[in-house]
Parts: structure tokens; C-alpha cells; sequence
């Protein structure tokens, strides 16, 4: 190996930038790597939030967005884009997230290059082919392909040594989104900052957007949360609603004359950050949320029939309920009135990470690597 390691990382999506931006921030500090950013565009605007409130400039931009672009359309365009660009640059090792299209794509690149990939948040499963969608697919390919694997949790390594993986390739990190939010959490809110939301009440922060929640499922969410403001005066929701017209019309439709439910336009990572915060209960379809809530200590009810975080439910962090009318009434409510529950549900400490997920996982590169002779400590929560 020469005395620098070259790596190149690969994003294309808001929540990717997000948790690789602290590992693409330490790669740049180590003196032992030589770091590549390429980005794929896929999402546009909101990818370019997070670029810059983390201060990150891309290498090479492939710009790839269309409007109403399909699965197909992102695959061929990224891989198009990332041929050329990784035959010019030849990295010692590409460095992709989680579970989106340019994740995959980003990884099939590199394996037709005979590039190594390693996968950061790699080992989750929810275990049903369609939900979520495509990103359980998406997992499974990319740690077909990589060579390197970054879990957060021990239980994500265990799925990957039962599905053959060598134990010396995987490492255990925590998760990269816990510090990227303990890097922004402690920032200034805005002035007015959700302004018109009476001080008194009880703030249900909600975020849906999956695409296995759209049509009914969507409908059966904001069903249950008029439900929870035409029962409750101390409640307001706060829904940051997102521009796919498959969640903007059902919300619109039903919850866009309660006064008690304040509908957003779709919300940057800083000020998201800020209504976590200041919410009580956090009602979500994301995979994101599950992880970083409990560090801000807010009980997350998972809008989903499944999930491949486990770790939140086994914690008590976090509880499915589904895209389920009374399944979200019954549940807010009942966080709401008993003071045990919600304790119950906020008591645990965060699963997932503990703000050096980063620096292990650049230490685990270079281990793997041999440019460092020392083993990198696996993350390991204090429950």
C-alpha cells in the first residue's frame, strides 16, 4: 500500500450526506488519506442543503437528477456517470452508505472497476423484499458487492456473519448520524422559529414520506392525526410535508383546514434538527429518526409494519405502530396522559451511537488497510 490511502466516497441523497458528512470531515484531517468526493445529484436541492451547512465541496458532480425520475432512470445515469469518473481517479477504496440507488450503483461501479467497496451502515435487514422499497434490495446488493463492512450495531454484524461474511471485514462503529446531530443540536434557533404553535401544548412532530406508505397508508396517518387535534386542545402536529404529490395531496386534503396541524414546506437538516428538539412525541417513517430521537431523548412511534433497526424496539426507544388510524391515535395519546410510558420510552440510551462513529470508522479503514497497527474499538452501547 503507498503511504496514503486513497479513498473516494459516494452520495447522492439528502440523508446520505448527512451521515457521511462526518466521515468525509475526518478523512480530510487524517494525513495518512487522500479523499475524493463524488456526488450523484439524485436528490438535487436537498442534497446541496447539506453540502453546504457541513462546508463540503464535491469533486466531481454528476448532476444527475430528472424531474420525476424513475428507479431505472437514477441507476443508468449514475452508473454511466460513475464509470468514467472512477477509471480517471483509481481510488485505493470506495466508501458508499446505506441502502439508496446511488449507494448500489455507487458500489456496482467500483466492483466492474475492481475497486474494493466498503459500506457504511451496512448489515440492516427488515427481512420482507418489499418494504422498504427498493432499499432492502439496495442493502442486500451492496454487501453482495463490499469488502468492507461499518455496522452500526452488533446485531447488523451478527446478520452479516450469518449471511457468510468474515468476521475480520466487519466492524462495529455506532452510526454516523448521531455525529452528524451532535454537531448541529446545540446551534441557535432560528428567530420566530416555529412561530404560531402555542407554548402551552404538546408538539407531535411528523415526518412520512416512504413509498410503501403511499396511496391508502398515507391516508390511514393523517386520518389518525386529526384524530389526535379534534380529541386533544393540548396537542399541535407539526408536518414538514414532502414534494412527492403522493404525500402532498392526501395530507392537504385532510389535515390542510385543522388549525391545530401546521403543514410545512419539506424542512433543512439545521432546522429539522430544531423541531426534533422541541417536539414530545416524534411519529416517523424514516430510518434516520429512529436512530438520532433517543439521543435528544424523544420516543419515536415507527410508522411502519417493519423496520431494520430492531435495536430502537428492543431498547424501548422506539415502537411500530404502522401507517394504522388507531394504532397512531391510541399510541400519541396514551405517551401523551401516562407519565411511565413516555419515561419508559426516553429512559434508554441511544442504541445506535455515541458521537465517534466517524473516527472509528476511518480508523477501521486504515487498520483494514495495515496503514495502522492498532484495532480500532468497536462501538458498544452502556444500556
Amino acid at each position: 500500500m503507498p503511504d496514503k490511502l486513497k479513498v473516494c466516497t459516494v452520495f447522492g441523497t439528502r440523508p446520505e450526506a448527512i451521515k457521511m458528512a462526518p466521515v468525509v470531515l475526518e478523512l480530510q484531517k487524517r494525513k495518512d488519506c487522500e479523499h475524493v468526493l463524488i456526488v450523484t445529484g439524485q436528490h438535487r436541492s436537498m442534497l446541496d442543503q447539506m453540502l453546504d451547512l457541513f462546508g463540503l465541496k464535491p469533486d466531481y458532480d454528476l448532476d444527475i437528477m430528472l424531474d420525476r425520475q424513475t428507479l431505472t432512470q437514477v441507476t443508468t445515469r449514475a452508473l454511466d456517470g460513475m464509470e468514467s469518473v472512477l477509471s480517471e481517479i483509481a481510488p485505493d477504496v470506495v466508501l458508499v452508505h446505506g441502502d439508496t440507488t446511488t449507494s448500489f450503483v455507487g458500489a456496482l461501479a467500483a466492483y466492474y472497476e475492481q475497486i474494493p467497496v466498503g459500506h457504511v451502515e451496512a448489515g440492516l435487514r427488515t427481512g420482507e423484499k418489499y418494504n422498504p422499497f427498493p432499499e432492502e434490495i439496495n442493502r442486500h446488493m451492496i454487501d453482495v458487492i463490499s469488502d468492507i463492512y461499518f455496522t452500526p450495531t452488533r446485531s447488523a454484524r451478527d446478520q452479516l456473519q450469518r449471511e457468510g461474511v468474515a468476521k475480520d471485514r466487519i466492524f462495529i462503529t455506532g452510526n454516523t448520524v448521531i455525529d452528524a446531530l451532535l454537531m448541529v443540536a446545540d446551534r441557535q434557533e432560528p428567530e420566530g422559529f416555529l412561530e404560531g404553535v402555542p407554548d402551552f401544548t404538546k408538539v407531535v412532530l411528523v415526518e412520512a414520506h416512504r413509498r410503501e406508505n403511499l396511496g391508502e397508508p398515507m391516508r390511514e396517518i393523517c386520518l389518525g392525526l386529526r384524530d389526535i387535534v379534534r380529541a386533544r386542545a393540548d396537542v399541535q402536529v407539526v408536518f414538514p410535508v414532502h414534494l412527492n404529490p403522493g404525500v402532498r395531496e392526501p395530507v392537504y386534503e385532510i389535515l390542510g383546514d385543522e388549525p391545530a396541524v401546521h403543514l410545512l414546506e419539506p424542512q433543512g437538516y439545521l432546522p429539522f434538527v430544531m423541531l426534533m428538539k422541541r417536539a414530545y412525541v416524534i411519529l416517523t417513517d424514516s430510518g434516520g429518526i429512529q436512530e438520532e430521537a433517543p439521543s435528544l431523548g424523544k420516543p419515536v412511534l415507527v410508522l411502519r409494519t417493519a423496520t431494520e433497526r430492531p435495536e430502537a424496539v428492543e431498547a424501548r426507544t422506539a415502537m411500530l405502530v404502522g401507517p394504522d388510524r388507531e394504532g397512531i391515535f391510541e399510541n400519541t395519546t396514551r405517551l401523551i396522559d401516562e407519565r411511565d410510558f413516555y419515561e419508559e420510552m426516553t429512559a434508554s440510551p441511544n442504541p445506535y451511537g455515541d458521537g465517534t462513529a466517524a473516527a472509528r470508522t476511518v480508523d477501521s479503514l486504515l487498520y483494514h488497510f495495515g496503514l495502522s497497527g492498532r484495532p480500532p474499538v468497536d462501538f458498544s452501547p452502556r444500556l
